[in-house]
């Protein structure tokens, strides 16, 4: 094949010039273009190209920067005391704990509260929500594996838990059965809907009105915010979901290990937590046996804070605000719609199709998350975790698997309820296990996937050099590509020493 980092420059140039013609509004974005060259300098300077956004957003320099100058220049401690360093922290945690309120737009609605990451946020959803008999657990099939999670809660409260499909072949919501759902319930107990704004699997943008549609009916919303906030603005004002959860990293880098439960007053109440910590509560007795937990967001901040990366969300919110969410939401608009249209037209020299993408073609209510698998001229499935390997060779950061979302994969290949049983009861089944089970039964589905996806610093040079590398497998034999000199179990990376 043919190396996607050795064509000649002119041929981009001319590439850049047909894509502005095409995507004009993406001038409007220099100022992107400046950071590119500045704060995030390092990415052409060791020749990488980073597509990889939904995986973990790009921190720049300047947010490095600020925050280890703060850290320099003052003494922090622990804020659980009223002493100067304790004190000089609680005042930063709590200027953090209001700017990202702030920054949501979220008013006295809502109370902040920090976690290790949204698995985090989601985890204290699952175990203090109320779910009973009687109540139910409505979510759709994209979703990420923490919020599916949420169902073995629900089973162990005796609750009922019901996935919504997903129309094909653009992996979107189906109104009609998620109304017909919502409207199924017995008013007498808590019910719980959760969605993703934006999809981390197909970069589908699920409506946002489907909060007040399942609120109005009487239903809890939790909005897993993750892969839609590092590109789109969530304003809490016009939309109101009772939970929200979100990674910070996943917006602008740094730092990693913080995310955050956004929830609304309205349901902070009848949220029953199952045990106590550090920090949780306002007095704990060992003789009296007893405590009484703080009636605040402390309440879900078990132990110590993260403290002093805290402040470093701020810094990492203001950069967000400086550069202006619709100018980082048109460049990943531009970049995406560009790739949909070169990725769709690839063709193999016998007319067959070279790619299979899941989800839009267009950038209609869509991210910028793109998934597919490639195919050779006889229409079998080119091995994905090659496809990485080599990716890597070429300094492309994309990823590859089923991006902790089975639900949409499972649709979008059109695996079965039988072929999953199939995996499922061979005991100690791994994702490269069961592609292989899957190619062994001869129907060439597939349960992962490549994806790309772009953010703020991606430019027109990064999706031109990527296009010229999936371009080099035209017309290239699946059993000619090589093998995966590696294999991944769990999501880490064994090499194979043999």
């Amino acid at each position: 094949m043919c190396s996607s980092l050795t064509y000649p420059p002119e041929q981009q140039k001319i590439a850049y010039q047909q894509f502005l013609q095409q995507f004009p509004t993406y001038k409007t974005t220099q100022t992107l273009t400046t950071l590119r060259q500045t704060d995030y300098k390092r990415l052409d300077e060791q020749k990488q190209i980073y597509l990889d956004y939904t995986g973990g957003g790009l921190y720049a320099e300047s947010q490095l920067d600020k925050h280890f100058a703060m850290l320099r220049n003052h003494v922090f401690g622990n804020p659980h005391s009223i002493n100067p360093t304790s004190l000089a922290m609680t005042n930063l945690v709590e200027e953090t704990r209001d700017h990202v309120l702030r920054y949501f737009n979220a008013g006295d609605d809502y109370i902040c509260i920090f976690t290790p990451n949204a698995s985090g946020a989601l985890k204290h959803i699952g175990e203090s929500y109320p779910f009973a008999p009687g109540s139910r657990y409505v979510l759709t099939f994209d979703n990420h594996n923490s919020v599916n999670g949420i169902r073995e809660f629900v089973k162990s409260k005796g609750a009922r838990f019901t996935y919504l499909p997903l129309t094909t072949p653009d992996l979107r919501i189906d109104r009609a059965q998620l109304e017909a759902v919502l409207d199924s319930i017995n008013p007498d107990y808590p019910h719980l809907f959760a969605y993703p704004a934006q999809s981390n699997f197909s970069g589908v943008k699920h409506p946002l009105e489907y909060v007040t549609l399942a609120r109005d009916k009487g239903w809890d919303v939790l909005l897993d915010a993750a892969a839609f906030v590092p590109t789109s603005r969530l304003d809490l004002q016009a939309v109101q979901p009772d939970f929200v959860t979100m990674s910070f990293y996943k917006m602008f880098g740094y730092p990693t290990g913080i995310g955050a439960l956004l929830m609304h007053k309205r349901v902070f109440g009848k949220m029953t937590r199952p045990w106590f910590a550090g920090g949780t509560v306002n007095f704990a007795s060992v003789q009296g046996q007893g405590y009484y937990l703080t009636p605040t967001e402390a309440a879900f901040e078990d132990g110590t804070v993260n403290y002093l990366s805290i402040p470093a969300v701020t810094i990492g919110l203001e950069h967000l605000e400086s550069i202006g969410m619709a100018v980082i939401g048109e460049r990943v608009r531009c970049l995406t719609g560009w790739l949909l249209e070169n990725l769709y037209a690839l063709k193999h020299g016998n007319g067959r199709p070279m790619t299979r993408i899941y989800g839009p073609i267009n950038t209609h209510m869509r991210g910028g998350t793109i998934t597919l698998n490639l195919y050779d001229p006889e229409e079998r499935l080119l091995n994905y975790y090659r496809i990485e390997e080599l990716a890597t060779h070429e300094g492309i950061s994309l990823r590859t698997g089923c991006f902790c979302n089975p639900g949409a994969g499972e649709i979008a290949e059109g695996l079965t309820a039988e072929d999953m049983k199939t995996g499922i009861t061979r005991g100690d089944m791994t994702l490269p296990r069961f592609v292989k089970l899957m190619q062994e039964r001869g129907n060439n589905k597939s349960a992962g996937a490549v994806r790309i996806s772009v953010g703020l610093a991606t430019n027109f040079a990064d999706v031109y050099q990527l296009m010229r590398f999936i371009a080099s497998f035209r017309d290239q034999h699946h059993l000619n590509i090589g093998k995966v000199t590696f294999d991944i179990e769990n999501c880490r990376i064994v090499r194979d020493e043999a």
